[in-house]
């Protein structure tokens, strides 16, 4: 069964399409009948059913260039960010205050935080105005509330501050279009790159396969309503405290 809130052929995005996950996403997508037409956002071309566009993550101009693009003069009904980082070249989770560097610090908040916020600026413009839904993939980790063990300073800092972020748009979005829902959205630990060096501690059943986890996320996606817009939830559905 497809998505039922949105209208027939409603119009989908995904941005950092070639990942794990968003590869993912565009997979469910391709195969709802409902969905009229999947745009896929990405470093480099793709091949497949979905419309693809290529972008520079690190360019603003270039992301509103795509943005643009993508909604080709028409309302998108579902926009997702499944863009992220967890370790790369030089960084990697810090256990301690003492591997903090300040690089790896605003390399992942640039990632994690900011790249996700750049592409809300260009794209809520384009929202449509009865049904539609922006999510950016957070992280529990990223809960101040939550937080019991410390460490992954960089990580947890850049999802707390995205949740700030998307807080921030929905209320300001909501002046404008009441009926547009921005969240955050947590797939739990999935079988991708990001987490292939961190999967030895997941507890048995918590490891999801990228389309099992996409697959949950967009029946959560489906259900939410204007008035949860500017909150994080996971894969199942319940909201994660700031």
């Amino acid at each position: 069964m497809g998505l039922q809130s949105f209208p027939q052929d409603f119009r989908a995005a995904v941005w950092g399409a070639s990942g794990g996950i968003g590869a993912a996403f565009v997979k469910h997508l391709s195969e709802d009948p409902a969905c009229g037409e999947i745009v896929a956002l990405s470093r480099r071309p793709l091949e497949g059913d979905a419309r693809s566009i290529t972008y520079d993550p690190a360019s603003e101009s270039s992301i509103q260039k795509a943005a643009e693009e993508a909604a080709a003069g028409q309302p998108l009904h579902l926009v997702i960010v499944a863009t992220g980082t967890l370790h790369g070249e030089g960084y990697s989770p810090e256990k301690a205050l003492r591997q903090l560097t300040g690089d790896a610090f605003l390399e992942v908040m640039r990632i994690n935080a900011l790249l996700p916020a750049l592409i809300a600026k260009a794209s809520v413009n384009h929202l449509d105005k009865e049904r539609s839904v922006f999510a950016a993939l957070s992280a529990r980790v990223g809960s101040i509330s939550d937080n019991r063990l410390g460490g992954w300073h960089s990580y947890r800092a850049s999802k707390a501050a995205l949740n700030m972020l998307l807080r921030n748009i929905a209320i300001e979005v909501a002046r404008k279009n009441r009926n547009a829902v921005i969240a955050g959205i947590h797939p739990g630990t999935v079988d991708t790159s990001l987490s292939e060096p961190f999967q030895g501690n997941v507890p048995e059943g918590k490891l999801f396969t990228p389309e099992y986890s996409t697959g949950e996320m967009l029946k959560v996606l489906d259900s939410l309503q204007p008035e949860q817009s500017g909150n994080c939830f996971d894969y199942s559905g319940k909201r994660i405290e700031f």
